[in-house]
């Protein structure tokens, strides 16, 4: 955990258990401080908000950019991508069902309908116009009213078509794009710097108003969002025994080393290493590992993607919302492509960076995300190892084909088949 994340956690303790006490004791001054405590909550709120658009339209571009170079560059990369592309969608859409039978059975604690927002949630198009909405004739206007759904679908097409360009003019214009995502980071880094400050505004007021119901809440946002991490890893060892063909228990032998750096790091680079020690393990060539390994790492992240979905639904049901089928999986499948806008980002920043987005889709109101923020550093662990673990998934499915018996290459060449 890092010294900010540390930070942020204690102000998150220290000042809610302070609002609880000051509203038990029914402390005179309360009205006054709050008053004071509200505005600096909100104003930093709305100062990472306001870097959502840029920031996630920059690396969407960049991202799907990368990936549409890099896939065309071997075959075990198109492989990879496409299974990237299968799995992201599986996790999430799985993470939607889940999360949804899960709060049918556990609902949001009662105490939690203090936490709503007074604030109007964000327009979403009805279901029976969703598709025509989902092309936007005004794309800044859709950017202004931060219409995630068409702004999305306009940086994947416009991704695209960066990639079909002549190289003397791909290159500037992404070039204008990464530093338009720097100095967008420059920003968030900024604002970050005085999460314990804004989290502390925040939960004052939550324990003021709401008092000790808010930690339960809080706990139980967290075995939510853990569950959906634990789900994609548990469908990234199905996905691997089924159509990598290898047996679960050789997995989890495989796959433990790299998942135990994860768990201690939080980070899946921190991994990368020993997950590319993984390889002989799970029967894949050196040469395919090297490759699939790197493009995993930067642009794979099924557990995150399952958990940001969680985290929306939690939310909307939070704000008693409760959204119909159509919503939860358009939130499902914009989580897909928001899932490329953690790339080389901090937790803190890819945080607020990919489910936003979600949020703003579905119609869920973002005020909550810093008190989660907060707490992320016990969901992160699940996310990390889940992460590690579809990476290897899915160098196992992608790479298997490249581990074919070498005959003729050589008196004595080595045979290497899959193991099966």
């Amino acid at each position: 955990m890092t010294t900010l994340a540390r930070a942020t956690l204690a102000a998150l303790v220290l000042s809610l258990g302070a609002g609880v006490i000051a509203a038990r004791v029914q402390w005179a001054g309360i009205a006054v401080f709050l008053s004071v405590a509200d505005p600096i909550g909100k104003l930093w709120l709305d100062a990472l908000t306001m870097t959502i658009v840029p920031l996630v339209f920059g690396l969407l571009v960049g991202g799907i950019a990368s990936a549409a170079a890099s896939a065309g560059s071997s075959g075990v990369a198109t492989r990879a991508t496409i299974w990237f592309a299968a799995l992201l969608i599986g996790a999430c859409l799985a993470a939607a069902l889940a999360t949804e039978l899960a709060l049918a059975v556990s609902p949001v604690p009662d105490a939690a309908a203090g936490l709503r927002t007074d604030l109007p949630a964000p327009q979403i198009a009805a279901p029976a116009s969703w598709i025509t909405s989902l092309v936007p004739t005004n794309i800044i206007k859709a950017a202004a009213d931060s219409a995630m759904v068409p702004l999305v679908l306009f940086a994947l097409l416009f991704g695209l078509a960066v990639t079909r360009i002549d190289q003397d003019l791909r290159a500037p214009i992404l070039l204008v794009f990464r530093a338009l995502v720097e100095t967008m980071l420059v920003i968030v880094r900024w604002v970050l710097a005085l999460a314990p400050l804004g989290v502390a505004a925040l939960a004052f007021g939550v324990g003021a108003r709401v008092g000790l119901g808010a930690a339960g809440a809080l706990v139980h946002y967290v075995l939510i969002a853990a569950s959906a991490c634990l789900l994609a890893t548990a469908l990234a060892y199905v996905a691997a025994t089924i159509a990598g063909r290898i047996s679960p228990l050789a997995f989890a032998r495989a796959a433990l080393p790299a998942q135990v750096v994860a768990l201690s790091t939080q980070s899946s680079l921190a991994a990368l290493p020993a997950m590319i020690a993984a390889a002989p393990a799970l029967r894949v060539p050196a040469a395919s590992a090297g490759i699939v390994l790197p493009l995993a790492v930067s642009l794979f992240r099924a557990a995150s993607a399952a958990a940001n979905v969680a985290v929306a639904i939690y939310l909307a049901h939070l704000h008693g919302l409760a959204p119909g089928p159509a919503t939860i999986v358009l939130g499902a499948l914009v989580a897909v492509p928001i899932s490329l806008a953690a790339v080389g980002l901090p937790a803190q920043v890819s945080f607020f960076a990919t489910i936003g987005p979600v949020c703003l889709a579905m119609g869920v109101p973002l005020t909550l995300l810093p008190l989660l923020l907060a707490v992320e550093t016990i969901p992160d662990i699940f996310r990390t190892v889940g992460n590690v673990t579809a990476d290897l998934a899915v160098l196992r499915i992608a790479g298997r084909g490249d581990a074919v018996a070498i005959t003729g290459a050589g008196q004595g060449a080595p045979s290497l088949q899959p193991a099966e």
